[in-house]
């Protein structure tokens, strides 16, 4: 399979949630991209031969230029124009119509509760469970013929839910998730450390009951683990915890197979190479970790986790 060159445009940091846990809570008041710059990165991501293209924020569809950006995507080339959103936007039926037919081609739900007693209390929206399900329904009544996905952050409100949350997603009929270990390194979780990041010891079962649904509802096949459209996987966590039993379902693993480069343009900073980022500045392996034979393959753990709870948890699997 030839490998993928992805770009992710963070186009802003406005929401019309207020998720607890968001690592972008200290930003909301930094300036939004201007169509005009925002554009601009399009073409230069094109003429570097980037493919892919994600949409991110805060939240993309408030944007009034939203259907705008999506179509000039569209003509600039781009095979697949993808967009991360809390569905609400979407729960408007002429605007889930429209902005298909401007090119969206992929879309990820965050889904962050199997009900809406949880999902509203994280993301601090009184029906906002409600409005995702209408942006869910409305792409079913559509026929949206392109990829439909969710992403779940795992923090210590919803761990335990995991299962339930695996579930809900998978009857929804949804067989492309990814369930997120909480980023601690800004924003809400930085802040308040304590009372967001769980122990990954005491997350690890609950994670590790999500992923076996992959496996239960054949979503997962071991003839082509790294495809696009079937993903049911965990990023975010060190492997002495699940790389031996779901070797396919780690999100870093897939991407090394799947992109040959993933960059990512935010308002406040620019990563041409976003992996290699993550490895040196976000995450950590302890001298621990050097007794382990996966230690090439692995990340480590968001180095604000070890500041926090040391690395007591890490289990090395042994060298043969």
């Amino acid at each position: 399979m030839e490998k993928t060159k992805k770009t992710v445009i963070v186009a802003g940091y406005q929401c019309n949630n207020q998720c607890q846990f968001c690592i972008n809570s200290q930003k909301r008041d930094f300036p939004m991209k201007d169509s005009a710059l925002i554009k601009k990165e399009m073409m230069s991501a094109r003429k570097r031969g980037n493919n892919f293209l994600e949409l991110i924020g805060g939240e993309t569809t408030i944007r009034p230029d939203i259907l705008d950006l999506i179509s000039f995507a569209k003509k600039l080339g781009f095979e697949r124009i993808t967009m991360a959103t809390n569905g609400r936007m979407l729960s408007y039926f002429e605007f889930s119509k429209n902005i298909i037919k401007a090119g969206l081609n992929s879309v990820i739900f965050s889904i962050h509760g199997h009900n809406a007693r949880l999902h509203d209390y994280l993301t601090g929206v009184p029906g906002s469970f409600k409005q995702l399900l209408g942006g869910i329904h409305n792409f079913k009544k559509l026929n949206f013929k392109g990829v439909m996905g969710t992403n779940t952050t795992i923090v210590k409100q919803n761990y335990k839910y995991l299962p339930q949350i695996g579930k809900f997603v998978y009857n929804f009929g949804f067989n492309n998730s990814e369930f997120i270990f909480v980023d601690p390194s800004s924003g809400a979780p930085h802040q308040y450390f304590n009372k967001f990041v769980p122990k990954i010891s005491k997350a690890a079962r609950y994670i590790r009951k999500c992923l076996d649904l992959g496996e239960k509802y054949k979503i997962v096949e071991k003839r082509e683990p790294y495809c696009y459209n079937n993903n049911w996987s965990v990023r975010y966590v060190p492997l002495c915890y699940f790389q031996e039993y779901y070797p396919d379902q780690i999100s870093e693993s897939r991407e090394v197979e799947i992109y040959k480069n993933v960059e990512h343009l935010a308002p406040d900073y620019q990563d041409f190479n976003a992996t290699k980022g993550r490895r040196e500045i976000g995450r950590i392996k302890t001298k621990k970790c050097q007794e382990c034979k996966l230690y090439s393959k692995c990340e480590g753990i968001w180095r604000e986790y070890i500041k926090n709870y040391g690395d007591k948890e890490l289990k090395p699997i042994q060298k043969k």
